[in-house]
């Protein structure tokens, strides 16, 4: 679902605190509902959902429905209503299962991902003929519902430089998701320079350690952004980096970790080490 934009956020190892503490598990098969499959949940991201109170694993959340409808994660019979808005059974889960794992579609983009590695995590294909992968939720976040990593970090320089690349491409920087935005008054890929450096936010000290692949997700349609797979394409074309032990990925911004937690609010400086 789409998310909230705060002014301060708390960081822990797992990431910002708060951060996809709850997603919707399917009733049928199991899987984590992802847009990466968006065959069946591209719809997720007309949802919206935002913390009632203070943020953390568990903490009540009100979930605003395509349409406005506004539905907390305490209502008792909420997974009903979530399940209604779907169009699918679904449960809303605070804690991943042992083994969870979300769907993926890969797009039939030349440059987007090794062909190795796709075919090794096949499990089936769509009706176009695109591979679909099942994934380990929290692979770096372990007992989380994070897809990858702890933390994942964009600029706005990088931002610019695809934009120069794709002028007819809509770039907003909600369409990646990104746990923090960076400003900087640069025009280049710069965070694929950042592996193995680390960023001092205020007591906040992150390591990075990958380019961030870029997946079906960024070309989907959502509330004030229209479909655009030119941006998938162009980054497959333009930007792939070595992802390390795996290969070359169409990858825009970059994973971190957490070695020292605190907390960042908007507007405050970040140091490259």
């Amino acid at each position: 679902m789409q998310g909230e934009t705060p002014t301060e956020v708390v960081v822990d190892a797992t990431g910002v605190v708060g951060d996809r503490a709850y997603a919707l598990v399917d009733g049928e098969t199991g899987a984590v509902a992802s847009a990466k499959d968006p065959r069946r949940w591209a719809a997720l991201l007309g949802f919206s959902a935002r913390f009632s109170a203070a943020p953390g694993r568990g903490q009540p959340v009100t979930v605003t429905l395509p349409g406005g409808v506004q539905v907390s994660s305490t209502d008792p019979d909420i997974d009903r209503q979530l399940s209604a808005a779907m169009g699918r059974p679904v449960t809303l889960s605070a804690v991943p299962a042992s083994g969870a794992s979300y769907d993926e579609v890969w797009p039939d983009i030349d440059g987007l991902a090794p062909e190795g590695f796709v075919a090794s995590l096949r499990t089936g294909q769509t009706s176009a003929g695109e591979v679909v992968s099942a994934l380990p939720v929290g692979m770096l976040a372990p007992g989380t519902f994070q897809d990858v990593s702890p933390v994942t970090i964009l600029t706005s320089a990088s931002l610019r430089a695809a934009r120069r690349l794709y002028p007819d491409g809509d770039w907003d920087p909600r369409r990646f998701r990104m746990t923090l935005l960076i400003d900087s008054d640069e025009q280049r890929f710069i965070e694929n320079d950042w592996l193995g450096r680390t960023l001092t936010i205020g007591t906040v000290r992150l390591s990075v350690f990958a380019p961030t692949p870029r997946c079906v997700m960024v070309t989907l349609a959502q509330p004030g952004l229209s479909a655009d797979r030119g941006v998938l394409t162009t980054l497959a074309r333009h930007n792939r980096a070595e992802v390390p032990g795996t290969g070359l990925f169409a990858c825009l911004g970059a994973y971190a970790s957490v070695e020292v937690g605190g907390t960042i609010s908007v507007g405050g400086n970040v140091e490259l080490g």
